[in-house]
């Protein structure tokens, strides 16, 4: 969350929690606040981890020109005994002209420090890890939306499974989506955008294998390779892309939200997998996961030439699907 500007009547804060992105976001709202009111304010962003005393006093001492001052000390959980109690002795009477924010990774190493500003009656921003799927939705709601944007549930959680936890990667994503469709996302505006990033994820080649494209598949797992994607992300997704298709198949539904309350899965990907299952066996999917995990340890060093595995790999579960499979012709 954003942090606030500081309260005129207090010159503490503190910075906790374990989202390093949010941590610094915070800093940063209270950088933009101190110098809006300040614009000619002296900057100070310290370690604490091996910090002197000493130069701590010295940036925290009245300042000879009157000028305000933000002074910042990071990794506070790192800092040694005597940091700590000099921090803790300065909340007792802060500068009312400097602006003090320590910024605490969670956790209980130091948090006495952290009480102490709170009791000495500093702003706290609280910045907890994003460790639910549902928080992070909600994060690139908010992402999108600060951009300027709108993005459907389904979308958003399409983003969510794509790329992970990282919230940097997710805002990074939420703010391109923005830019690249006009504001409005769906999750078709997801899946180009990342058929767009193959060289990134891999997941190209493994659509193309999975509805039996031979020629395509081999296309843009050439064109992957000549933009360096390692060999191993390509394998995974290709072996994501049948063990996805193999669960869908496995149960007895076609009702995409049936089947993704389930299978806990989005449904924006057991569609996805519903339509790359068209033309597979369950016997002709058993076989394609037998390759993919030779693959696997192909590409890890197995084999001789990892290009060769990956394109031997690929003719290999074409073939599979064309001569198991229910009819549909690759």
């Amino acid at each position: 969350m954003a942090a606030a500007p500081p309260a005129p009547t207090s010159r503490l804060r503190a910075v906790v929690g374990e989202e390093e992105l949010l941590r610094s976001r915070a800093v940063s709202a209270v950088r933009a606040a101190v110098l809006e009111r300040h614009p000619d304010a002296e900057l100070h962003e310290l370690p604490a981890q091996g910090l002197p005393v000493g130069q701590l006093a010295d940036v925290l001492a009245p300042s000879l020109f009157g000028t305000h001052r933000l002074v910042v000390v990071t990794g506070v959980h790192e800092a040694a005994g005597a940091l700590v109690e000099a921090l803790t002795g300065y909340t007792k009477d802060p500068d009312p002209d400097l602006t003090l924010v320590v910024v605490h990774s969670g956790g209980k190493r130091n948090e006495t420090l952290v009480k102490a500003f709170t009791a000495a009656g500093a702003a706290v921003d609280d910045c907890p890890k994003v460790s639910s799927v549902g928080d992070r939705i909600a994060f690139v709601r908010n992402e999108v939306r600060s951009a300027g944007g709108r993005i459907t549930p389904d979308a958003a959680s399409a983003l969510v499974e794509a790329i992970g936890a990282d919230l940097r990667q997710l805002s990074s994503a939420a703010t391109q989506l923005v830019s690249d469709f006009g504001g409005s996302i769906d999750a078709d505006a997801v899946a180009r955008f990342h058929r767009g990033q193959a060289e990134v994820s891999g997941f190209t080649v493994a659509e193309r294998v999975l509805v039996g494209d031979r020629q395509g598949s081999l296309e843009m797992l050439r064109w992957a390779l000549q933009r360096g994607v390692a060999h191993v992300l390509i394998a995974d997704a290709i072996a994501d892309g049948v063990r996805t298709a193999a669960r869908v198949s496995s149960v007895r539904s076609s009702n995409p939200g049936d089947l993704a309350r389930t299978l806990k899965m989005p449904p924006w990907k057991v569609k996805r997998a519903q339509s790359q299952a068209r033309g597979w066996s369950i016997e002709g999917l058993q076989q394609a996961l037998g390759v993919a995990a030779e693959l696997n340890a192909d590409v890890k060093g197995a084999a001789a030439s990892a290009d060769y595995a990956l394109e031997s790999a690929i003719r290999r579960i074409v073939a599979i699907r064309r001569e198991t499979g229910r009819g549909v012709r690759g």
